[in-house]
């Protein structure tokens, strides 16, 4: 168990000397709650850190972290705080040590088609920076206007185009990293190939920030489709989408560049929120499927065999959306779900649970009777093309508190059983953090988890970086600051 040191003046006074006055907050709340959370709406997760320190270089990282180390102060990582997992939450109290000032890009190597950036880099700055050279970072969240590269890597995030480009693991070729002692190390490079020893670099990416700290990420770029489209079909209900999704690669020979879901529910509210006025009266649920290539004849084959085969499957309408404006509004309902239930209630828990594409069609009727059973309304929306779905738990406006913890439990122990048996997992990109920590045991065995806290221990002994996330026993709960 750990007993974890108090910030005191002292260690205040040292961060001070280390990277600037002005870069360190400590005894002012209102700064300091900034730092208290991240997207987890619910409160119960929310915990001051005792300072906050923003530091530039890497060196400043790693005396820190050798300072934390020495003295058994706990330390959480934080980049732009858009997670949904806790994962940047310092429930032990301690220090928060934000990225935010290390947003610059380092390098763009045209010829070997890579990118070198900090930590804190806004992922939306890739791809704006590299556009006029005819490439693109394709690692590419849905909240990619405010997430930090680092966290990308840190959740291996993912995202509606992951269904044929992968998620960010693919394309992290090179890190450098500050350990929990304060030594740094790098990690991989500008290779395409690389199997001289274990693969630490993609052990770092989807640590969750509990292995080290990524100071310089090295990223592969890939070619630029110059063509997409888009299409928004409309279906009778959820169950005869989702089983349209594997048909479309297993049938029509396909890989979409996405294919995202979205229930009934989750289209009216959000059309509501924007204003918008999409034709989904008649509809159960959409599938929007995006499609790319280097010419007008690929993509124009492509959509029409998927429209096709849409309408072959009980499709009611597919609508073509082949420019800019048209592409903007679709995709603007389905970026803005979670904001759009937010305002119908800012108490939910948005889950992101992965299956089997096969298996995507029999996780409906479980919800639609979850939706019966508990007195909470469950949206379902997101990446159908790679099995990734948010199933989000949405507490009504007029269930008391207490009630709704009840029901918030209930159904995600039941969902993640669910899940379990369908031979899928709880999370997909959002990562475990504290919020599912108490769920791991469903869909990890023992052993699993013991070698992955042995993995933990070697990098880390004394338990200071980002504690008590992933794992429910890392450190004494006793120990919270």
């Amino acid at each position: 168990m750990v007993a974890y040191k108090k910030v005191n003046d002292e260690i205040v006074e040292a961060l001070k000397q280390m990277v600037g006055e002005k870069y360190v907050i400590y005894a002012d709340p209102d700064r300091l709650e900034s730092y208290a959370t991240d997207e987890v709406a619910d409160e119960e997760y929310h915990h001051l850190p005792e300072v906050v320190v923003i530091p530039r270089t890497t060196s400043e990282i790693s005396a820190i972290m050798k300072l934390a180390n020495r003295e058994n102060i706990p330390v959480t990582p934080r980049g732009a705080g858009s997670g949904l997992s806790g994962g940047a939450i310092p429930i032990f109290g301690g220090i928060v040590l934000s990225i935010e000032r290390m947003n610059s890009i380092l390098e763009v190597d045209l010829e070997n088609m890579v990118i070198e950036v900090e930590p804190g880099v806004v992922t939306n700055e890739i791809n704006t920076r590299i556009k006029e050279q005819g490439l693109f970072y394709a690692g590419y969240p849905m909240s990619v206007e405010s997430c930090y590269v680092a966290g990308n890597v840190a959740e291996n995030a993912g995202g509606g185009k992951a269904v044929k480009y992968g998620v960010t693991s693919r394309y992290v070729l090179g890190l450098e990293v500050v350990l929990p002692s304060g030594e740094i190390i790098e990690l991989g490079g500008k290779l395409v190939k690389d199997v001289v020893g274990y693969n630490l670099t993609q052990l770092m990416v989807g640590s969750e920030g509990t292995l080290g700290i990524f100071t310089k990420i090295i990223l592969k770029l890939i070619p630029l489709p110059t063509e997409k489209v888009d299409l928004l079909v409309l279906f009778p209900d959820a169950q005869t989408a989702m089983q349209m999704v594997p048909r479309i690669m297993t049938i029509g020979r396909i890989t979409p560049t996405a294919i995202e879901f979205m229930d009934q529910l989750s289209v009216q509210t959000t059309c509501k929120y924007l204003n918008e006025n999409l034709p989904y009266e008649n509809a159960g649920a959409m599938l929007l499927i995006e499609v790319d290539g280097n010419s007008e004849q690929d993509v124009l084959y492509q959509y029409e065999t998927i429209g096709n085969l849409c309408y072959e499957n009980n499709a009611i309408e597919v609508y073509v959306a082949d420019n800019q404006t048209t592409q903007e509004r679709v995709w603007a309902v389905r970026r803005n779900i979670a904001e759009a239930f937010k305002v119908y209630s800012p108490i939910q828990s948005l889950e992101d649970i992965v299956l089997p594409i096969a298996n995507i069609p029999k996780i409906i009727p479980i919800l639609d009777r979850f939706a019966r059973e508990y007195a909470v309304i469950i949206p379902c929306y997101g990446h159908a093309g790679d099995g990734n779905l948010h199933v989000t738990i949405v507490k009504r406006p007029d269930l008391p508190m207490e009630k709704w913890k009840e029901e918030e439990h209930k159904v995600l122990t039941e969902l993640y059983h669910e899940v379990a048996a369908l031979n899928g997992t709880i999370s997909g990109e959002h990562g475990i953090g504290i919020k599912r920590r108490n769920y791991l045991n469903i869909v990890l065995g023992e052993e699993v988890i013991r070698l992955q806290k042995q993995i933990k221990a070697v990098f880390d002994p004394n338990q200071i970086l980002n504690p008590g996330k992933i794992f429910p026993d890392t450190v004494n709960e006793s120990a919270k600051a």
